[in-house]
């Protein structure tokens, strides 16, 4: 049994802006997602090669005037591993903005499953020790009933993936919050943005803010005009919280 209490962050897909034939224009970046934000922004003036330089300064307008419309054609995809049932459940509720395909625990064997510790048990012996052996007798559970429900479906005339996930559907009901999942998502920058401030605050569960403050830090490499405005400060308890002079945009 895998015991995990980092997720895993990985930056799927990202966008690729392929420029309008039609509009002579130019600009100082050559990250798509930053483009084609400055694009439907002057598109909206046709302010093309007018007013502010550098693309920098133009999404630093946006974000200063609130204008978050703009910055909802910036589009990144991450999958993210290594996360609890309990944060895919928090996660799934932000919706404007986001695409989600998580793993289907009616169709994915779960007798394999690794599980997530939340830090302040695993930084306890006794309480480490407690969570274990829930966690093993729930798994072990969850396999003898599959096992059953699949002696007792043995005679039903049905395909054999048919015959597994009712099995499966049925069994899951004893698998905790902690068992690993596995999802992608996809999002805007707009509401990345909103999610980094929601979940990366030092009132969000702690699971999921290191989750929000992985994707930032990911992001800030990836897209610094759209996310270098955030600084991440460190709390007196060690974990991390992300700031934005520039909330809601």
């Amino acid at each position: 049994m895998d015991i995990l209490r980092e997720p895993k962050i990985t930056l799927v897909a990202r966008q690729v802006f392929t420029d309008h034939p039609g509009i002579q224009w130019s600009t100082d970046t050559d990250i798509a997602a930053e483009r084609l934000t400055e694009f439907g922004g002057r598109i909206c003036y046709m302010s093309y090669g007018k007013g502010r330089k550098t693309n920098k300064d133009y999404i630093q307008h946006i974000l200063e005037s609130g204008h978050g419309s703009v910055i909802e054609h910036a589009q990144f995809s991450f999958c993210f591993e290594g996360i609890s049932r309990s944060l895919t459940h928090e996660l799934v509720r932000h919706r404007a903005g986001f695409a989600y395909s998580q793993l289907s625990q009616r169709y994915v064997d779960e007798s394999y499953a690794a599980f997530v510790e939340p830090d302040d048990i695993a930084s306890d012996p006794e309480l480490h020790a407690k969570w274990l052996a829930c966690i093993e007798h729930c798994q072990k559970t969850y396999i003898e009933l599959v096992e059953g429900l699949m002696k007792k479906r043995a005679s039903v005339d049905e395909p054999a993936t048919s015959r597994r996930k009712h099995c499966r559907q049925a069994a899951r009901s004893v698998l905790p919050n902690a068992t690993e999942t596995k999802i992608v998502v996809t999002g805007n920058a707009r509401a990345w943005r909103h999610f980094i401030e929601m979940r990366g605050s030092d009132g969000a569960d702690v699971e999921i803010r290191k989750l929000a403050l992985g994707v930032l830090k990911i992001l800030r490499k990836e897209s610094p005009n759209l996310f270098g405005d955030y600084t991440i400060r460190q709390l007196s308890d060690g974990s991390e919280v992300a700031d934005t002079p520039y909330r809601k945009v």
